[in-house]
């Protein structure tokens, strides 16, 4: 059959993974006549062939595809005849608009791993090895296409072996950006903490090290995404240190672990769970502890203080196994960030820490987009991602319908994310944290400049929360007033919530959405975070919510969860709750008692909620769980490790013309005798109060919002109601509101 030219253009992740030496060789074994090239979409071949080779070369690509890259869809077409005498690699097209996949960084390959201890390798323990197949990509790029000249590694001129590897399209390194040895690459450096350097040669850096922390320091470790805090996770005394210097009482460490024989030892992991330690995303995985005496050296008590459950997380550069493979013990290893602000990404950024760590394992090869850990559980055999990070992001999403104009979402307050929107397609960007300081705001803007950059984006539409006073709605504003053609509108929080769980399942028809969170700005002003919507893309309905109750002191109450529940003794009993004796009442003084009656009875600084987080901490109060909390989330994890699954029924609750009323709920746990049956019946009653609603309307169930982080109350409600939707590649907390916030321009 005659040959015929035919462009073929791939789009979705597929630079920086392998692609154009793969198509390379799938053109030489069927012979075909050609060139691959990168350009801004993807990838673009164009081949001489018949019809039928064609049919089978494309199905080979969809067979074949190499570990990393994604196709999100191949368009073919015939085009003008072209004569070519073999089939070749040519240069990147840097024309249009940019709608490729940026790879995110992975984890290191079994193919270099065994490099790496190899010890005739020439690369051997050269902690900075990669290939076409593993490493780091986000982190280092300033642009795109992926190329090197746009990449961190751009300082690095490589050596003459290198640059044979580089350019033979045969070699697994064939335009590995990040390519490099121990001739020509990035290079370590050890300093102390004040910053003089410690004179080690590169092969001995890491024994010295190991030997710092065997004596119990704790080192700043440059990685792909930003610094690490680590220190040996079975001393006690280094734990401790670093909680009192990082001013950290009780949030948990993540721990890495040197392979999943040693998590095994640490920890009970399923098969799913398994398959997250071990995939080349290599997130911190929750898992439950290990009862049994199988490790040698157990891990500190301080690792999670009065938690049953520890993020685990496997070595995923080869710097990291280097480490572990030497020391031979567990790493507590934690973001190197002042308290709800960005990991620090340069040196200089670990000023702020200085008081903290020891000594810095610092490396030369740039940080240009700061990325941290990845966090997720599994739930029934369901993936949630708690935090979208380093392995999975930046993420494309597509949308079920086209955005009218290019769209800029800022995101919430906490756990911010932001997006781009273009076409069917949602840029979704990494975890990038709180917004509660100076250069938390400063890091926030520097992640909506790069994904403008590196996409060539420009917005024409600007959507943020409805929150009056959240830092990305401020921006918002200013990004108004600098330019008065932008179109401009905002999306509820909870409505956002729901939106960005029906986006990514492609969900187009009306749903009764569940959006349990700890706050977030109503369409009346209070504080939300009990809603059941029915809604579609278009609009949203509010069918049911949680009676309203004060947070006696304002945002202070979200630290102080015995403020939240005095506010319901109040609601239950009026002045009698101060002469009642319980954990909440004994937790205040006679006077401040006194003071926080006259607060509830005359509105002052008690703001209405809707809050289920809220009850949670009220909950957390009333039985002794907690009074005051250090980090977002403890009441509830503190509840879940007195649930006990053999209790059955739930407390009675009132339900009229959408209103909840879950002061009987109270009533009623006041009067139990045994905490842990109080727990139990109280995640029940939540579970049951969903049910009840969800019976009334002939919908899909959508759930949503950080309460759903809560491994117990997630897990009731999937086993009681099995056909309950979730997202699996967005956070249920405030990481995926920015997706459901352009979800909600569509009109």
């Amino acid at each position: 059959m005659q040959c015929k030219t035919y462009k073929i253009i791939i789009h979705g992740t597929v630079q920086g993974v392998g692609f154009r030496p793969f198509i390379y060789t799938l053109a030489n074994r069927y012979a075909l006549l050609g060139t691959v090239s990168n350009s801004t979409q993807g990838v673009e071949i164009v081949v001489n062939a018949s019809p039928e080779t064609v049919q089978i070369f494309l199905q080979a690509i969809k067979d074949e595809l190499p570990s990393l890259a994604s196709i999100e869809k191949m368009i073919t077409m015939p085009i003008n005849t072209q004569s070519f005498t073999d089939f070749q690699i040519i240069a990147t097209d840097e024309q249009g608009s940019v709608t490729v996949g940026i790879p995110p960084d992975v984890s290191i390959c079994k193919t270099c791993e065994e490099e790496l201890f190899d010890p005739t390798n020439r690369r051997y323990e050269y902690p900075f090895i990669t290939c076409t197949h593993c490493g780091v990509r986000y982190s280092i790029i300033y642009d795109l296409p992926y190329d090197r000249k746009y990449t961190s590694m751009k300082f690095f001129d490589m050596c003459k072996a290198c640059e044979e590897e580089y350019n033979n399209p045969l070699d697994r390194r064939y335009h590995a950006q990040p390519i490099g040895c121990w001739d020509c690459g990035p290079t370590l450096s050890l300093y102390d903490k004040s910053n003089n350097p410690i004179q080690t040669i590169q092969k001995n850096m890491i024994n010295k090290v190991v030997r710092l922390l065997e004596d119990g320091m704790i080192i700043a470790m440059k990685g792909v995404g930003g610094y690490h805090l680590i220190c040996d996770a079975t001393n006690d005394a280094a734990v401790c240190t670093l909680r009192k210097r990082k001013q950290r009482p009780s949030k948990p460490f993540a721990v890495m672990v040197k392979d999943i024989e040693t998590a095994n030892e640490f920890a009970q992991i399923n098969a799913e769970e398994k398959e997250l330690l071990l995939s080349k995303e290599r997130p911190i995985v929750l898992l439950k502890s290990s009862t049994s005496n199988a490790c040698i050296l157990p891990l500190s008590s301080h690792i999670a203080p009065c938690l049953t459950r520890i993020g685990l997380f496997l070595p995923y550069t080869p710097l990291h196994l280097l480490l572990l493979q030497k020391f031979n013990r567990p790493l507590v290893a934690t973001s190197a960030n002042v308290t709800d602000e960005p990991i620090c990404t340069e040196l200089k950024d670990l000023k702020k820490l200085h008081g903290v760590y020891d000594y810095v394992l610092d490396h030369n090869r740039d940080i240009v987009n700061g990325c941290d850990d990845s966090v997720v559980m599994v739930v029934r055999g369901d993936q949630v991602i708690l935090r979208r990070a380093r392995g999975y992001a930046p993420v494309s999403i597509k949308l079920p319908f086209d955005l009218p104009k290019n769209t800029l979402a800022l995101g919430a307050n906490q756990k911010s994310t932001i997006a781009i929107g273009f076409g069917k397609e949602v840029i979704l960007s990494p975890h990038i944290g709180d917004l509660d300081s100076i250069s938390s705001v400063e890091y926030y803007k520097k992640n909506i400049e790069t994904l403008e950059r590196i996409y060539h984006f420009k917005p024409d539409m600007i959507v943020h929360d409805k929150h009056p006073n959240y830092e990305s709605t401020k921006h918002a504003k200013s990004l108004i007033s600098h330019n008065s053609l932008l179109t401009v509108c905002d999306v509820q929080h909870h409505y956002a919530h729901i939106l960005g769980v029906m986006a990514e399942k492609q969900l187009t028809g009306k749903v009764l959405g569940v959006a349990f969170d700890g706050t977030g700005y109503g369409d009346d002003g209070k504080l939300w975070g009990g809603e059941f919507f029915v809604c579609d893309f278009k609009s949203y309905k509010r069918v049911a919510y949680l009676n309203y109750f004060k947070l006696l002191g304002g945002s202070k109450a979200i630290k102080e969860p015995k403020r939240v529940a005095l506010s319901l003794l109040f609601d239950l009993y009026g002045k009698e709750a101060l002469t009642l004796k319980n954990p909440t009442i004994d937790a205040f003084s006679a006077l401040e008692l006194k003071t926080y009656f006259q607060a509830w009875k005359k509105n002052l600084n008690s703001p209405l909620s809707s809050s289920v987080g809220r009850l949670f901490d009220a909950v957390a109060s009333l039985l002794d769980v907690c009074q005051v909390i250090s980090y977002e989330g403890e009441s509830g994890m503190l509840l879940e490790e007195l649930y006990d699954e053999r209790v059955e029924g739930y407390y009675p609750f009132g339900y009229s013309d959408g209103e909840i009323d879950i002061l009987p709920v109270i009533k009623s746990m006041l009067s139990e005798q045994h905490i842990n049956i109080s727990v139990s019946k109280f995640f029940h009653t939540l579970v049951e109060i969903i049910f009840t609603i969800y019976q009334k309307y002939n919908l899909p169930l959508v759930l949503s919002g950080g309460v759903f982080q809560n491994r117990i109350l997630l897990g009731l409600v999937l086993e009681k109601i099995p056909e309950a939707i979730i997202s699996h590649h967005i956070p249920p907390n405030d990481g995926g509101i920015a997706l459901g916030q352009i979800a909600g321009t569509y009109c």
